[in-house]
């Protein structure tokens, strides 16, 4: 019974890091480490040997770098400067809690479009065209972040079962 609940919280820690794609105020990989740390407690480390540390590290710090690289080129190929990604940013992790759902997307796009347009005098299109390059940039980095931490917590499974 109590193996059932332990698996239970650890299937909840990893749904919740797949939350944290979407909610970036959500510490993803935390979390993830969080349910093999707690398996690790509750049952054995014996099966987290020293690769899988080495490889789940070397995915989390991709993960990491994915994430920023993805916003980065979201906002750069559609002209964008740093003031469009620190909009971006602001607008990302404020967003959600101005317009709860639909705020994840306003939230960089009005961010980057601020952003340019107050600090670089942007044309107001070309600013909209930026936060849309920003929007595109998030999105496409929940892909990729998703995929990684797919791989993370499938590796996860084959390493335990």
């Amino acid at each position: 019974m109590l193996d059932t609940i332990y698996w239970i919280i650890i299937a909840a820690l990893i749904a919740i890091s797949f939350i944290g794609l979407v909610y970036p105020i959500i510490p993803g990989m935390l979390f993830l480490f969080g349910a093999y740390l707690l398996y690790g407690i509750c049952f054995s480390f014996a099966p987290l040997h020293w690769l899988f540390w080495a490889v789940e590290i070397l995915l989390g710090i991709l993960l990491f770098f994915a994430d920023s690289v993805t916003n980065l080129w979201g906002v750069k190929k559609y002209g964008g400067s740093k003031a469009g990604i620190w909009g971006s940013t602001i607008g990302l992790l404020v967003g959600p809690f101005v317009i709860p759902v639909a705020g994840i997307l306003i939230g960089p796009f009005l961010g980057a479009v601020a952003g340019e347009w107050l600090v670089h005098r942007t044309r107001l299109a070309e600013a909209v065209k930026i936060g849309f390059g920003s929007v595109i940039g998030f999105l496409s980095s929940i892909v990729v972040k998703g995929v990684i931490q797919i791989i993370m917590a499938v590796y996860f499974f084959i390493t335990v079962l």
